[in-house]
C-alpha cells in the first residue's frame, strides 16, 4: 500500500502543477518615479491572464479573460474600474503572453516598440457586470464601473482629453481618455 500511494502522489503534483498558476515579477525601471512593480499571473486552465501594476497611489491591475473576450482595468487612485473589449489582433494571445513572460523574465526588449491602443471612457456606470463573465464582475464589483471603446488610430492625433495610460511590461500601452479617468 505505501509503494502504491507514492507513485500516485507524485503523478498528481505532476499534474496540479501543469495546471497550476505562475507568477513573474517584473521591475519597472522605466517608471518615472523610479520605482515600481508588475506581476503576471497566467492561468492556462481558466483562460485568464492578471497584470498588476503596483507604484503606490499610481497602482492598477488589469484581467484579460480570453473565454469572454473583455479586459478590465481597475485603477485604485481613480476608485473606478474600465471595462473594453480584448483587441484580439494587437493583443497577444495567452500562448504568446505565456511564452513572452517565461522568455523575458523581466527583460523586455529594446526593439519593436509596444503596440498601443486608445479607449474612450463612457461616463455612464454599468449596471450589469455579469455580462462580462464572472471574473471580470469578480473584479469590479462594488465600484463604479465603465465601458471603453476604442478610439480608431486615425482619431488618436484629434483627441486632446487626458488620459490614463496602463502600460503593460513592454508589449502594450493602452489609454483610457475621458472624464472618469482626469485629474
Amino acid at each position: 500500500m505505501k509503494f502504491t500511494m507514492i507513485p500516485i502522489g507524485l503523478l498528481g503534483l505532476f499534474i496540479a502543477s501543469a495546471f497550476a498558476d505562475y507568477n513573474i515579477n517584473i521591475n519597472d525601471d522605466g517608471n518615472t518615479a523610479g520605482s515600481g512593480q508588475q506581476t503576471v499571473s497566467v492561468n492556462n486552465e481558466h483562460n485568464v491572464a492578471n497584470i498588476d501594476n503596483n507604484n503606490g497611489w499610481n497602482s492598477w491591475n488589469t484581467l484579460w479573460d480570453y473565454n469572454t473576450g473583455f479586459a478590465a482595468t481597475r485603477i485604485f487612485d481613480k476608485k473606478s474600474c474600465i471595462v473594453h473589449k480584448m483587441k484580439t489582433d494587437v493583443m497577444p494571445s495567452i500562448q504568446a503572453l505565456d511564452a513572452l513572460v517565461k522568455e523575458k523574465k523581466g527583460k523586455g526588449p529594446r526593439k519593436p516598440s509596444p503596440k498601443g491602443l486608445m479607449y474612450s471612457v463612457n461616463p455612464n456606470q454599468v449596471d450589469d457586470l455579469s455580462r462580462f463573465g464572472k471574473n471580470i464582475a469578480g473584479m469590479c464589483q462594488g465600484i463604479p464601473t465603465y465601458v471603453a471603446d476604442e478610439i480608431p488610430r486615425a482619431n488618436m492625433f484629434f483627441y486632446l482629453r487626458k488620459c490614463y495610460s496602463a502600460d503593460i511590461l513592454w508589449i502594450l500601452n493602452i489609454a483610457f481618455c475621458g472624464s472618469t479617468v482626469e485629474n
